[in-house]
């Protein structure tokens, strides 16, 4: 689908429609949302190339100059992200000069396991697959979308992550059992999650996360999830070289963060272990 200028403000309402009713962000963020994308596109430069609608985002950054790092880094986010909602629903869309404004890291913020299995117990065959497969396998939410039936086999998973590159991940037995139990209604499917014979998009697999846990009076993401898993893993001893292989990182350092997590947790369950640690305590 070709992109206007006209076109591109009407799906700036649409994706602020998204953010606030299935996301559920606050007025104050979309309003913040609003103000920064219409703003980028007063300077950016739209063409077509073939198929493809390419975004030059240069003439933006150049606007942007001076700023704080980490304000230039949120304007470019709330721009990617609005970029991906658009490549969700059948545009075609290329952004170039996109490059990272490097900032210090934060740390994630994992979902502790109690909660993920009250989720669990409330709701339906199908989103419990679909929680699965991201808690107990790691995978990005991208990755979900692209599985198919057949890529699931004797127990493992083959998995197409980033730069096409391949993974095969082990299935947990409870895991492979739910799985068996629900593609066992779905032999005419190509896809674990489609709907009238197309696969569900990013967009669809959020919202169904997100609504789950929403029921217990949580807010929780796919990527929480996937935080979650490495969490568990590093915690409970497992290699940072097969966690970093697991989820599918370039390189050591990606994961290295979930240590810096881990090690946080443990000071934090060591000050409240420790007599010492209480309040009243005397030293």
């Amino acid at each position: 689908m070709k992109l206007s200028n006209e076109e591109l403000s009407l799906q700036i309402d649409n994706f602020l429609d998204f953010c606030f009713i299935v996301k559920g962000y606050t007025p104050t963020t979309i309003t913040t949302y609003s103000l920064n994308l219409f703003e980028s596109i007063k300077y950016i430069e739209i063409y077509e190339e073939g198929e493809n609608t390419i975004i030059n985002l240069m003439p933006y950054r150049i606007k942007l100059k001076g700023k704080e790092k980490k304000t230039i880094y949120k304007k470019i986010s709330i721009f990617r992200s609005f970029i991906s909602f658009l490549n969700d629903n059948d545009f075609n869309i290329i952004v170039e000069n996109d490059e990272n404004i490097s900032v210090a890291k934060t740390l994630p913020k994992p979902i502790l396991n109690r909660y993920i299995d009250e989720a669990l117990q409330k709701c339906k065959v199908e989103d419990r697959v679909l929680i699965l497969l991201v808690y107990a396998l790691g995978l990005r939410i991208s990755e979900v979308v692209n599985l198919k039936i057949k890529d699931i086999e004797n127990s493992w998973v083959t998995i197409k992550g980033k730069s096409d590159k391949i993974r095969q991940l082990p299935l947990l037995k409870n895991v492979n059992d739910l799985l068996d139990e629900y593609l066992e209604y779905s032999l005419n499917k190509e896809f674990v999650f489609e709907k009238n014979g197309v696969g569900l998009n990013q967009n669809q697999l959020r919202y169904k996360i997100t609504s789950v846990f929403k029921e217990i009076g949580l807010k929780v993401t796919p990527h929480q999830l996937r935080h979650s898993f490495a969490t568990e893993l590093l915690q409970n001893g497992a290699r940072i070289g097969d966690v970093s292989e697991l989820l599918g990182h370039s390189s050591l350092e990606s994961t290295q963060i979930y240590t810096k997590l881990s090690s946080t947790l443990k000071m934090d369950n060591y000050q409240k272990a420790h007599p010492l640690g209480k309040k009243d305590a005397f030293v």
